[in-house]
């Protein structure tokens, strides 16, 4: 039986837009009407659950608070088979190096033959964190997969490029990223939205991780934030001949002395 895992993450708006950021702290708001599943990781749940209608198990993992419940139950609902939630005050405002060592701790001995992650989330969008807990884990790690497969012990995957595709495979288990095209998400039935928080969710802590504090220590922190300036009006040149003119003073100007 393959045993898949899949990293999902609450997101304070599904919808893509700002995040609110708290003045004093800088911390996300995650209180949000919008709140919920990440639509970037809704892709790795359903190809992981048609993975495993072949015979296996998926099991979603997120860590955040209890306001993660939803996103979970979300994932749940789509056809996962159970959930972990990683939760403790001393993870708010986690980096993502501290993330990833949290969540390889809550996955490392578990034996999981394969790990699926969006490519970025829509808050943060770092697009870093699963090649870090890759690192951690010591598992191989691919990225951008717009297809996967499972062969006995091995991932066969079509990295996208930016010219096409290249065909990668791996030996299990391993962590791999995928975009969008890797499967289009299904939609939970109501039944299913009502079944899935009867499924079981496994609460863990630090503690329980035989973490501390120190094991957390950030390698960064947020002093201040500014917002981008606002762009500046373009040109507007309504004569063609001015216009052409116009553009390579711009273009001359661009590649300096």
């Amino acid at each position: 039986m393959t045993k898949i895992a899949v990293l999902v993450k609450h997101v304070p708006n599904r919808g893509g837009d700002p995040p609110e950021i708290g003045e004093e702290d800088f911390l996300l708001r995650r209180d949000q009407p919008e709140a919920g599943l990440d639509p970037s990781d809704e892709p790795g749940v359903e190809i992981a659950v048609q993975l495993a209608d072949a015979g296996g198990e998926v099991t979603v993992i997120s860590m955040g608070s209890d306001a993660a419940l939803p996103a979970l139950w979300r994932a749940l609902a789509m056809g996962a088979h159970d959930a972990i939630l990683v939760s403790d005050v001393l993870l708010a405002g986690a980096d993502v190096l501290t993330t990833a060592r949290v969540l390889a701790a809550a996955l490392g001995d578990r034996g999981f033959d394969l790990i699926v992650a969006g490519a970025e989330s829509t808050d943060a969008a770092t697009g870093t964190m699963p090649m870090s807990l890759a690192a951690l884990l010591g598992l191989p790690s691919v990225t951008f997969a717009r297809h996967l497969a499972l062969n006995d012990s091995r991932l066969t995957i079509e990295r996208q490029t930016s010219n096409g595709y290249d065909v990668i495979e791996c030996e299990l288990p391993a962590v791999v990223g995928v975009t969008g095209a890797v499967a289009e998400p299904r939609y939970p039935s109501l039944r299913d939205t009502i079944r899935a928080k009867s499924k079981p969710v496994e609460r863990l802590s630090l503690s329980d991780l035989g973490l501390t504090a120190d094991d957390l220590r950030p390698a960064h922190v947020i002093t201040s934030i500014d917002l981008a300036p606002e762009r500046e009006p373009g040109d507007i040149i309504h004569d063609v001949d001015l216009g052409i003119d116009r553009i390579v003073e711009i273009l001359l100007e661009a590649k300096g002395p």
